[in-house]
């Protein structure tokens, strides 16, 4: 998986007031904590995060406080409510050496069966989360749908990947071709035209 460097400034006052100038500032409360380590206050330009945040790609993330550098991952992400500017990020370490949990995107390729019979192609989940060393972890989950049929859905329990343990529920949804009027109608004309060769077929 890709990594993502981030250069930040360690904090120490946390009143109400030293966070409202850091975000006039244009800069970003943030915290590191896991792996039985001291939590770590620090904040990070605004301008640095979007393309971390505005984005559908996940990152290992390089971060370097004042000199001092850990691997983590983006836990959670808390957004104004109208302007939608970023209000606060949690980062949770993790250990190189051991197996990462986190959401990886779904890449969808191929020209689904259903779809070419007139349905229509759902993709309910964009993401999965998944474990995996460091080293196994992919940019994507790749799926295939050339053989999806009309009314059928793909599940994370039918997902196998080389040194990648799912960790979504079996039953999540990825993708799923919807049946439509024109699906419908197709169908039909189709098994009308059946009926009508068998009638037509000469006695044996």
């Amino acid at each position: 998986m890709k990594q993502f460097e981030i250069n930040a400034r360690e904090r120490s006052n946390f009143t109400k007031a030293a966070v409202k100038q850091l975000r006039k500032e244009g800069l970003v409360p943030c915290v590191l904590y896991g792996n039985n380590q001291e939590n770590v206050h620090f904040s990070v330009s605004q301008k640095d995060l979007k393309d971390l945040i505005y984005t559908p790609n996940s990152y290992i993330i390089s971060l370097n406080i004042e000199g001092k550098k850990q691997l983590c991952i983006l836990h959670e992400a808390q957004f104004h409510p109208v302007t939608e500017s970023i209000l606060h990020l949690d980062f949770l370490t993790i250990d190189p050496a051991k197996p990462v949990s986190i959401h990886v995107p779904i890449s969808v390729s191929g020209n689904s069966e259903g779809v070419r019979q007139g349905g229509k192609l759902q993709i309910l989940n964009r993401k999965l989360l998944v474990r995996a060393n460091m080293k196994d972890l992919p940019d994507t989950l790749d799926i295939d749908i050339t053989n999806l049929l009309l009314g059928k859905a793909i599940t994370a329990g039918e997902l196998k990947y080389d040194n990648v343990q799912i960790l979504s529920p079996k039953s999540t949804i990825i993708c799923m071709v919807k049946m439509t009027r024109a699906s419908t109608s197709a169908s039909a004309s189709a098994a009308a035209e059946t009926a009508e060769g068998t009638e037509e077929a000469p006695e044996a």
